[in-house]
């Protein structure tokens, strides 16, 4: 299914035969790789989409500064709260042609059910590609 799911993501970013790549495309991507990342619970393939400054605000208010310490608490976070995790994006916004921002559909299924949140990327255009400079995950409100 998350294959299935991350395949369709893909199939909507790749351009058509002939026509230039979507815009979005590369910020899906980093989404997508960011997810792929995490479940394969490998430290540098996470560390490679963060800006060095990043950060990141979670649902439980903890406030993650820092690749080091997005890092370690990733790797605690999805160790105590294990599940299959799905991230969608449903808009992506350029605030400048090197700055966008991506809302996605977060969902954690595991034991306890399905957890539905939203998360915000900030992605950043670097000499060394796109990368994530922050991510703010939300809960809906009631």
């Amino acid at each position: 299914m998350k294959i299935l799911r991350f395949a369709l993501i893909v199939l909507f970013a790749i351009a058509l035969p002939g026509q230039s790549p979507a815009p979005e495309a590369p910020i899906i991507q980093i989404v997508a790789d960011y997810n792929a990342a995490r479940d394969s619970q490998d430290p540098k393939a996470i560390e490679r989409l963060f800006v060095d400054d990043a950060d990141q605000l979670v649902s439980n208010v903890v406030w993650r500064h820092g690749k080091d310490t997005l890092v370690q608490g990733m790797l605690a976070s999805s160790a105590g709260n294990p599940g299959d995790r799905t991230l969608t994006v449903e808009t992506v916004r350029f605030v400048t042609s090197d700055v966008a921002l991506a809302d996605a559909r977060y969902e954690i299924a595991g034991a306890q059910g399905v957890r539905k949140m939203w998360s915000t990327f900030l992605v950043v255009k670097t000499a060394n590609g796109w990368r994530i400079a922050a991510i703010r995950n939300m809960l809906p409100a009631q």
